[in-house]
């Protein structure tokens, strides 16, 4: 029984798997894709847009109800003026006091400097990545948050490591992040969603950009196959 929990896949081939896999003739026509190295280097920036920012912008722009009021977003006000709706304040934060977009310097998981219930929205995309103290974030989110307030937060499910970075901890799923959203903010307010499919998780990986993919491609949901993980966590109201 322990060996099948390790190893699941076990149960799902036939036990003759090793003589089977000798009879491969075949080999599968991969084209411009057989290659050691990416087709961009820069995610696929040079090239379109990244396959990434297609469903991130995809996911504000449903929610952008969600972006008004007082918004914080990290490293710049970019989603934030391109989704935001009635937005009566905004503040940008980042670690690096070099920002010169930041109107606030902490470290997100350190992030006491910003009060309590000080944000209706905070846009949190692409960044828990970078933070090994994920929970301490996620608790200084909600703490920030007025009741009622909403983080909208995307995270990468697959992705390349980002060259420029020092540190890079965390790939996520929607199943990590239903368990540590809702142990912050309740399981009843958190909704966590995946998107993508083996074909844009090869081009992500290798660099094409979203304009290289049809929408039918970009729009087909396969869970086995997720690139990305968008989430969604109101903090209660006190009558909640």
């Amino acid at each position: 029984m322990l060996k099948r929990y390790l190893d699941p896949l076990r149960s799902k081939v036939p036990l003759r798997w090793h003589q089977m896999r000798k009879r491969v003739t075949r080999p599968a026509l991969l084209g411009t894709l057989r290659r050691t190295t990416p087709l961009s280097d820069i995610y696929g920036f040079d090239r379109g847009d990244p396959v990434d920012r297609y469903y991130i912008e995809r996911f504000l722009q449903d929610h952008s109800r969600d972006i008004t009021g007082r918004v914080l977003e990290v490293r710049n006000d970019l989603y934030i003026q391109r989704f935001g709706r009635n937005v009566t304040h905004q503040e940008v934060i980042d670690i690096d006091a070099d920002n010169p977009d930041a109107t606030i310097i902490a470290d997100l998981s350190a992030a006491d400097v910003v009060p309590d219930d000080s944000f209706d929205c905070f846009i949190l995309t692409q960044t828990l990545t970078y933070i090994f103290d994920t929970p301490a974030v996620l608790r200084h989110a909600y703490r920030m948050l007025r009741p009622g307030g909403v983080v909208l937060c995307t995270v990468p499910c697959l992705s390349r490591l980002d060259p420029e970075a020092s540190q890079e901890y965390w790939r996520f799923t929607t199943a990590s992040c239903t368990e540590l959203f809702g142990a912050v903010f309740g399981p009843e307010n958190v909704s966590a969603q995946s998107f993508g499919n083996i074909l844009v998780s090869i081009g992500y990986l290798t660099g094409m950009a979203s304009q290289e993919f049809s929408k039918a491609e970009l729009e087909t949901n396969d869970p086995r196959f997720p690139l990305i993980v968008t989430v969604r966590a109101v903090k209660p109201r006190a009558n909640s």
